[in-house]
């Protein structure tokens, strides 16, 4: 038996997740490949296969790829605004995965229960307590609630309401965090406030075995958290999810293209759905460009806040033994104040 009180804390996220610690590398486009799935999952942790815009053969080699990498459990993250989010269902579907994770909007309630008829265990995502209600209500084997400090696509909520909103309430499933976590003295304070476990992005985005361009990972590490912000909603008739990321040329870009696409939906060469459909090509294309190419002047540098806690790389078991380190720490601090 362990004498580390942290895993007293660990035990309900872990044992949800069949993993030894309750650390989620959250999934990230053109990021969450094969080798950092399976390398966080080895090291103890649970990682996601990032669906994005992902053609489904290639995702299905992925999730088959993952597999022979490593024999313990990962998941595979659809986003439900992405133009190949049926054909990702239906992947996921075929290839009984062990979790899936729906982000980006929400899931019909069929498509919830689809997942789970799989085997599967479901996990969605919330950033508001609304959208958390709503997913529980469907099925939802467990939650991610994730602040808008987080990176990529983003609510308007703190995670420090959201914690007061629905962690502090909600008690029958599993309730994971995320946004701007970046610290094991973080985790711990999360864990005594009941979260089953946390999710980190932009730690492991640059992480040595992130197959991210060096330039991509040099731009994280010299950023501050308030070089990580939000991309606006210009008009309610072109209603866009909200994208962090670092200021550059493509946040400038983005609200060019809003501009346009309005000035075409008043013209009515364009409809919504189409006009929606070209905001998050522009947000799929820039990050590949960002990540695979390097073009961080002019690609999509999605990153969280906590991106001003980031100033170096590691390798990702280093990252997850220094998590659970400080976190156990931080606890025996507490538990010696409090004794």
């Amino acid at each position: 038996m362990s004498d580390n009180i942290a895993d007293r804390f660990f035990k309900r996220g872990s044992d949800f997740l069949g993993v030894k610690y309750p650390i989620i590398c959250g999934a990230m486009t053109w990021v969450s490949d094969p080798k950092l799935v399976s390398t966080v999952c080895n090291a103890g942790g649970f990682a996601c296969l990032a669906g994005g815009n992902t053609p489904p053969d290639i995702l299905e080699k992925q999730i088959e790829e993952t597999r022979k990498l490593t024999d313990k459990p990962f998941g595979v993250n659809v986003i439900t605004i992405a133009p190949l989010y049926r054909e990702h269902l239906q992947v996921v579907k075929n290839a009984n995965a062990p979790f899936v994770i729906f982000a980006g909007g929400f899931p019909k309630k069929k498509e919830v229960v689809m997942a789970k008829e799989t085997g599967a265990k479901v996990l969605c995502f919330a950033s508001a307590e609304s959208i958390a209600n709503r997913m529980l209500s469907y099925g939802a084997d467990a939650i991610i609630l994730e602040g808008m400090e987080a990176g990529g696509h983003v609510g308007q909520v703190s995670l420090s309401v959201l914690l007061q909103q629905v962690l502090f309430k909600v008690e029958d499933v599993p309730v994971f965090v995320a946004g701007g976590i970046a610290t094991g003295k973080m985790c711990a304070h999360l864990f005594m406030m009941g979260a089953a476990g946390v999710q980190l992005g932009t730690r492991f985005a640059v992480a040595e075995e992130s197959c991210a361009h060096p330039a991509f990972k040099d731009r994280f590490i010299r950023a501050n958290a308030r070089d990580a912000v939000s991309s606006p909603q210009f008009d309610s008739r072109l209603p866009v999810v909200a994208v962090r990321g670092l200021r550059n040329k493509a946040i400038d870009d983005f609200g060019k293209l809003q501009l346009e696409l309005l000035k075409k939906l008043e013209e009515g060469s364009i409809g919504q759905t189409a006009a929606q459909l070209q905001v998050e090509e522009f947000w799929m294309g820039g990050l590949r460009r960002a990540v695979i190419n390097g073009e961080v002047d002019t690609g999509s540098l999605m990153a969280g806040q906590s991106v001003g806690l980031v100033d170096k790389i590691m390798p990702v078991k280093d990252i997850i033994d220094e998590l659970v380190a400080d976190t156990e720490k931080e606890l025996l601090r507490v538990r010696g104040i409090l004794c």
